[in-house]
């Protein structure tokens, strides 16, 4: 794919703790809110962040990004959960290949909703 590429983040649902997220809760192992934001990735180079929601597992970001990209295959979502010391933790990804998509579109369509 080569053109202009839009994104828009609208929510994310059902995210799970990770086991590191729950390394500090001693009463409530099973339940824990998470501070997750998410990337915006074209074949491994990040386009996007979005900003980070607080203390929960199913944040609404309504955030746009955009990017040229010039003979991409691969756009790619990424939802970590923000830590305060060290690295932040992996929750969950997704993998869009842009071939798949535009094979099953007409020339004119948007993949909004998605």
């Amino acid at each position: 794919f080569s053109g202009y590429l839009k994104v828009r983040i609208g929510e994310a649902v059902g995210l799970q703790p990770t086991r590191w997220s729950l390394r500090h809760s001693l009463f409530r192992k099973g339940y824990q809110l998470l501070d997750p934001y998410v990337t915006v990735s074209v074949d491994q180079v990040r386009v996007g962040q979005t900003s980070t929601k607080q203390k929960t597992n199913k944040p609404t970001y309504n955030e746009e990004f955009s990017a040229t990209v010039t003979d991409g295959h691969q756009l790619e979502l990424s939802v970590f959960h923000d830590t305060p010391i060290g690295y932040d933790d992996f929750v969950a990804n997704c993998t869009l290949h842009f071939q798949d998509l535009l094979r099953s579109a007409a020339p004119s369509d948007t993949f909004e909703g998605w």
